[in-house]
C-alpha cells in the first residue's frame, strides 16, 4: 500500500497537484487548507463542509500529522519553549518569545546542523538530517492552536504568532525544498496570513540559495555574519571558507536590489576577547559598506563545552555606538529564558547529554536487575 501524504507541509499548489492526483477537484485545496491551518483539524471527519465520499477519499491517500511534542517549558518572562521528537527519535526545538507589540516564533529547519560553527550549540551536536515541509510548519501549527487555545493573544487583536524567524535549528538554505514550501503556508492568507516582511529567514551564507531565495520567495533575510574579517570568519563560521565575505555581501546586494524597499538584517554574536573590539566595530563597519542593513548585536549564551565567553554589556555597548556612529542601525538582543535554556539547541543538547549519560549507568548494572526495578514501578 502507497504511504499516505502528510498534508500538513502542503503549500496550495502542492495541494491542488495532491488532489488532482487522487482524482479530486483542485478547488477543495482551499477548503482544505483553512482547515487545516484556520481551524487546526487533524481529522478528516471533523471537515463538515466536504462530502462524505470526499472525505473517505482523502483518508485513503493522506494524513495531517503534527510533529510529537517530547516536553515543553516556559519561563518567568513569557519566553515559551517546545521540543519535539521527530522521525529517527531526533529533537528539534521552537521558541516563542512574546514582547508588548508583538510576538516572535523562531523554528527549526533541520535535526542537528552541518556548518559547525564553532560557537554554535547545535552544531556541537552534529547533523541528522533535514526536516520536511510537515515537520517545519508543524511547529508553527502546533504553536499557534496551543496558544490560540489558551486565549494568548496579542494586545487589540486576534493574532497569535506576528512574526516567524527560521532561526533555530539547523541551515535554512541548506534544505531550501522544504523549508520553501513551509514559507509559502506561512505567507499565504489560506495558511498563517503572516506579512512577508515579518517572515524571516537567517542564514550562515549558502551564497547561491539565497539568490535561489530571492527568486522564490519575498520575505526577510538575515545574514549570521559574526566577524569582520574572512581570516576570523573562517574559524568561526566555517562555511566562509567556500563563500567569503566579500562574495556574501554581493549576493546581498543581489536580494535587496531583486526585493524592494528591503533591509537585511545582520546578526553578531558577541564573543569575549574575540570578535568584540573597537577594532572589530570598525572593520565590520567597513566591510558592510552601502549595504542596506540594520545590526542585531547578540550577547553569546555560554553552554558546558564552549571555549568562548559572553563578552561584557560595556564591550558590547561600546561596539554599538561605534556602529551607530557609522550610521547603521545597531540593536542589542535581549537575553531571554535563560532558566529553559531557550538558546538555539541548548535544551535538546541537555536532553541527549542526559539521555546519554543514562544509557552508559544502565550499561554498568546487570540485565536482571533493570528488569526488577521496572517491576517495582
Amino acid at each position: 500500500m502507497q504511504e499516505r501524504v502528510n498534508l500538513l507541509g502542503l503549500s496550495g499548489p502542492q495541494l491542488r497537484e495532491f488532489l488532482v492526483g487522487i482524482g479530486a477537484q483542485a478547488y477543495r485545496a482551499d477548503q482544505l487548507l483553512k482547515w487545516i491551518h484556520h481551524e487546526g483539524m487533524t481529522s478528516f471527519d471533523d471537515m463538515h463542509n466536504l462530502s462524505k465520499i470526499f472525505r473517505q477519499q482523502l483518508a485513503e491517500h493522506a494524513v495531517i500529522e503534527p510533529p510529537v511534542i517530547h516536553e515543553t517549558h516556559k519561563s518567568k518572562d513569557g519566553t515559551r519553549k517546545w521540543l519535539f521528537k521527530v522521525a529517527g527519535g531526533s529533537l528539534i526545538e521552537a521558541v516563542y518569545i512574546p514582547e508588548p507589540t508583538r510576538a516572535t516564533l523562531c523554528i527549526s529547519s533541520q535535526a542537528g546542523c552541518s556548518l559547525n560553527c564553532t560557537f554554535c550549540h547545535t552544531g556541537k551536536q552534529g547533523f541528522h538530517r533535514d526536516l520536511t515541509s510537515h515537520e517545519i510548519i508543524g511547529q508553527v501549527w502546533t504553536v499557534y492552536h496551543q496558544l490560540k487555545a489558551e486565549k494568548v493573544f496579542l494586545p487589540g487583536a486576534t493574532r497569535v504568532i506576528s512574526n516567524v524567524v527560521m532561526m533555530g535549528m539547523g541551515e535554512p538554505l541548506m534544505n531550501t525544498d522544504n523549508v520553501f514550501s513551509a514559507l509559502h503556508i506561512m505567507i499565504d492568507d489560506l495558511g498563517y496570513g503572516l506579512s512577508k516582511k515579518r517572515v524571516t529567514v537567517s542564514t550562515s551564507g549558502v551564497v547561491p540559495n539565497i539568490d535561489k531565495l530571492s527568486d522564490a520567495l519575498d520575505v526577510s533575510l538575515a545574514i549570521s555574519l559574526h566577524a569582520p574579517t574572512d581570516e576570523l570568519r573562517n574559524i568561526l563560521v566555517p562555511i566562509n571558507k567556500k563563500y567569503p565575505i566579500k562574495m556574501l555581501i554581493e549576493a546581498c546586494q543581489r536580494y535587496v536590489a531583486k526585493q524592494k524597499n528591503r533591509v537585511i538584517t545582520i546578526e553578531y554574536v558577541m564573543l569575549k576577547n574575540i570578535n568584540d573590539t573597537p577594532l572589530h566595530a570598525k572593520q565590520l563597519a567597513k566591510v558592510l559598506g552601502n549595504l542596506a542593513s540594520k545590526i542585531n548585536l547578540i550577547p553569546f549564551n555560554p553552554f558546558k563545552g564552549s571555549e568562548y565567553e559572553r563578552s561584557t554589556d560595556e564591550a558590547i555597548m561600546l561596539f554599538q555606538t561605534i556602529l551607530m556612529k557609522a550610521g547603521y542601525i545597531t540593536t542589542i538582543r535581549k537575553t531571554r529564558g535563560d532558566e529553559i535554556a531557550a538558546a538555539c539547541g541548548q535544551l535538546a543538547g541537555q536532553i541527549k547529554d542526559r539521555t546519554s549519560r543514562q544509557a552508559r549507568f544502565l550499561a554498568k548494572i546487570p540485565v536482571s536487575e533493570i528488569a526488577s526495578s521496572r517491576d517495582l514501578s
